[in-house]
């Protein structure tokens, strides 16, 4: 159905009651329960495509003889934060692309882009293409994050938008636990990072660490000089990043038979489009006259008409506006030093450098990823009951806590039975599950305490939120590739009990800048709040 706009001054409320009797529903009715099922498979690929790479990662450290990448700790970072490049471009590009072709179609389009950047990643032959195919998966994961909680906040009815809207962010969550639960069931099916050797291989003390022909852990022997690799099971990365492909299948399929967002129409003014769509998703005996909800959406409409939107230049140019967008800008930057994508993209990493072997490690990282889910639930809650700054602190005080134990954990239980070759002899055999506790406990942590997408949506004025939010969106998609990039290289040349360190002394200024310069929000309405610090801040 189309139709041509129509002037919103034009549509009185007798009107809209007119063409809301004589316009027929645009398809089947969808629940919402089905319409935030679908929609949400794309933070379904948000939440596997960042978490996925954890336990690919080890794999393609193997030589192009076991059929791995044979890449190098620099290469790793550039793999985490390629993705991050792409997600900051279409965080921003899908934006726009939502807004001027509908949320619908942006999400198809994304579920194309998602399913062929999986294929890509998969039979790249080589770093540089993965690079680039890691760009395209970022766009989509990025255009998911703008696009899809707003799809589902602008179908939802307001009895349960808040709650819609909050599963898109546990669909994310619950993503990374799934990437991590088929990691480990491929790993206990072809084994952790293996090669055959078509030499002996001899460690620093002379002694043979491996026969000709033998096929050992490639962890055992990848820091050792002269090592030959006939052969290895190198592919198996590959069958972690195709799985990606088939959610992707869903999300395309899906989403082509859900209504687009009827606030979408409205905002482009075709109304007869936008009557058609609400009719297939609301329940008027629980929801209320479509033709009150229509009047509400235009007279919306009619306001921010009115309304002046602010750029880049006049934000910064008035001092309370600029105050906000620099607390927009650190929240972004702290959510992402808190290291939590340490543990969402190196857990394995970190566990084998605790002494694990690579295959347990993998397996073990499903614990973490569980505990994860379990804590944005509860986030859910406490962001529900307590005040903003209150969570904030919490979140900030507990990863201080936990990032502290992990560095002394390293410092005292481990690194000093480490060997010149990287090997651990002699730690306490309860060291790598202990370390294993707190990356679980710094990631509940952080996952229930998490009010930075909360606290930037609600401290911007209207005339601002647009620009300011897209500015805070790309500095924590930024600091987030930074630390992809740096983690694996600070893990090597630091160790872990250093690295570990510097993250929990960056998280004291976090805490401190919530503690002394993070405002309430809580208790306000957004005019009440713009009132507020327009008087504070100037």
């Amino acid at each position: 159905m189309s139709s041509s706009p129509l002037a919103a001054s034009d549509l009185s409320r007798d009107k809209i009651q007119e063409l809301v009797d004589k316009t027929p529903p645009s398809g089947k009715k969808r629940s919402l329960g089905l319409i935030a099922l679908v929609a949400t498979l794309g933070s379904l690929l948000f939440g596997y495509d960042t978490g996925v790479i954890s336990a690919a990662l080890p794999y393609m450290y193997l030589p192009h003889s076991a059929d791995g990448l044979d890449i190098n700790t620099v290469e790793e970072g550039l793999v985490g934060t390629f993705l991050c490049l792409g997600a900051a471009i279409g965080a921003s590009v899908g934006g726009k692309l939502s807004d001027k072709y509908g949320r619908r179609h942006n999400i198809t389009l994304l579920a194309a882009v998602f399913f062929f950047g999986a294929l890509g990643c998969t039979f790249s032959p080589n770093i540089w293409v993965l690079y680039f195919f890691r760009v395209v998966l970022g766009f989509a994961v990025g255009g998911a994050s703008a696009t899809v909680p707003v799809f589902l906040g602008e179908t939802a009815p307001k009895r349960i938008r808040g709650t819609l809207v909050a599963v898109d962010q546990m669909m994310i969550v619950f993503g990374q636990f799934l990437a991590f639960s088929m990691n480990a069931v491929l790993t206990q099916i072809h084994g952790g990072p293996e090669v055959t050797v078509s030499n002996d291989v001899v460690n620093s003390s002379g002694q043979v660490a491996a026969h000709a022909g033998e096929t050992v852990s490639w962890e055992s022997v990848q820091n050792l000089a002269g090592v030959m690799v006939e052969s290895g099971n190198g592919t198996t990365w590959r069958y972690m990043l195709v799985l990606a492909s088939l959610p992707a299948i869903a999300l395309w399929i899906g989403i082509r038979l859900m209504p687009e967002s009827s606030r979408w129409y409205v905002a482009n003014l075709r109304i007869p489009e936008a009557i058609g769509s609400l009719k297939r998703v609301r329940d008027e005996a629980k929801d209320g006259p479509i033709a009150d909800e229509l009047d509400e959406m235009i007279e919306v409409q009619r306001k921010e008409a009115n309304q002046e939107k602010w750029g880049l230049g006049q934000i910064i140019g008035v001092k309370w506006t600029r105050h906000l967008l620099m607390i927009g800008i650190i929240l972004g930057l702290a959510d992402q030093f808190t290291g939590i994508n340490t543990a969402m993209y190196y857990t394995p990493k970190v566990l084998s450098a605790a002494g694990l072997p690579m295959s347990d490690a993998i397996s073990l990282n499903v614990v973490s990823g569980g505990i994860s889910f379990i804590g944005s639930a509860v986030g859910l809650w406490l962001v529900t009951r307590f005040a903003r700054r209150h969570v904030g602190i919490y979140q900030e005080s507990s990863i201080v806590v936990s990032l502290g134990l992990l560095s002394a954990v390293f410092f005292f239980l481990i690194q000093p039975y480490q060997d010149a070759d990287g090997n651990i002899s002699g730690a306490p055999g309860f060291a790598p599950y202990l370390v294993l506790l707190i990356v679980s406990v710094f990631v509940f942590a952080k996952q229930s305490g998490t009010v930075t997408w909360v606290l930037v949506a609600e401290i911007f004025p209207s005339k601002v939120r647009g620009t300011a939010m897209g500015l805070a969106v790309a500095t924590l998609w930024i600091a987030n590739g930074i630390v992809a990039f740096v983690f694996p290289i600070m893990m090597k040349n630091l160790g872990g009990a250093l690295t570990y360190l510097i993250f929990a002394l960056i998280n004291v200024g976090s805490l401190i800048f919530y503690m002394k310069f993070v405002p309430e929000t809580k208790y306000h309405s957004l005019e009440e709040l713009e009132e507020r610090f327009e008087r504070e801040y100037s």
